[in-house]
């Protein structure tokens, strides 16, 4: 009964709740620089891509959402081994209509991260099944 009682005033927040709760925010590095410069630009470099990603999707649902969820939100960072993988990685995204940002280091002009905007994981998890989580 109690559970029950204190769910009831809530009524239909519990779906929108639940499915914010499922979208992700991926953040492919290239781990070749994860490897080669300091920790701190390497998290800079996802940081910056991350919120590129959030600004240029604001306007979507699933990213307020997202956004709305403050400390629940959850973050993939993967690895592509190369700046080639993450260039095909980034061509088949955009092949595939899914929204993401691309961030490039400057003055160097080099490619160093994606981020997509959060999806739920089921409509992107295909086209980063083969990257690893970075370690």
């Amino acid at each position: 009964p109690g559970e029950e009682s204190c769910a009831a005033p809530y009524g239909n927040m519990a779906a929108p709740g639940a499915a914010a709760a499922a979208l992700v925010q991926y953040v492919v590095l290239r781990g070749d620089l994860a490897r080669s410069w300091p920790l701190g630009a390497v998290v800079a470099q996802a940081c910056h891509a991350a919120l590129a990603a959030a600004h240029a999707h604001g306007g979507h649902p699933d990213t307020g959402a997202y956004l709305a969820l403050g400390g629940a939100m959850r973050t993939v960072v993967l690895e592509a081994p190369d700046e080639a993988a993450l260039t095909v990685l980034a061509e088949t995204l955009k092949q595939h209509s899914i929204d993401h940002e691309v961030w490039t280091e400057q003055p160097e002009n080099v490619p160093t991260c994606l981020a997509l905007r959060p999806y739920p994981k089921d409509q992107v998890h295909q086209h980063l099944k083969k990257f690893k989580l970075l370690k």
